[in-house]
């Protein structure tokens, strides 16, 4: 697998303001499917051009799967979404319903997420939400379904047998 970069979007971590908590979660999760894998991390703040230039820079960097956590809420900062789609040739979005539908079952907020998912080239991009809880939990959904979809973004044709 070419490799998987965590993005942690908050104004407060990259002003040194909070430790960021939520990325590092995330890569560890991540870790456990994927053991042998090096995790790239980034840091920017809830900035759409700045979103956007970390995205587009690992898509060319050659990343097969992008998770961003924070700034898919409705707040007025909350610009991922947008940066994304500025990104993506291509939406998934089965991949965000799940997670919101997985979510809601124990925090109905999760419907306020307005996270996406979608295709840059061959380089899957999956919105999570900010608070590590969330982020967590919205990847545990999609997590079991990430391996296939890599699968077949790299170009494999086959199919799960049902």
């Amino acid at each position: 697998m070419p490799g998987i970069a965590v993005v942690t979007i908050s104004d407060r971590c990259a002003a040194g303001q909070q430790v960021d908590a939520t990325g590092p979660s995330v890569a560890q999760l991540l870790a456990q499917q994927w053991p042998k894998e090096t995790i790239g991390r980034g840091l920017v703040p809830d900035n759409e051009d700045a979103i956007t230039t970390m995205l587009l820079e690992l898509c060319h960097q050659g990343y097969q799967l992008i998770l961003t956590a924070g700034g898919t809420g409705l707040g007025p900062r909350d610009v991922t979404p947008e940066a994304t789609r500025r990104v993506i040739q291509r939406e998934a979005p089965g991949l965000a319903e799940a997670m919101r539908a997985g979510s809601a079952l124990s925090y109905r907020y999760a419907w306020l997420s307005r996270a996406i998912a979608g295709l840059c080239g061959k380089t899957l991009i999956v919105n999570l939400p900010g608070s590590e809880r969330g982020a967590t939990e919205s990847l545990a959904v999609i997590l079991p379904l990430l391996p296939h979809a890599l699968e077949v973004v790299a170009g494999g044709a086959t199919h799960p047998i049902r």
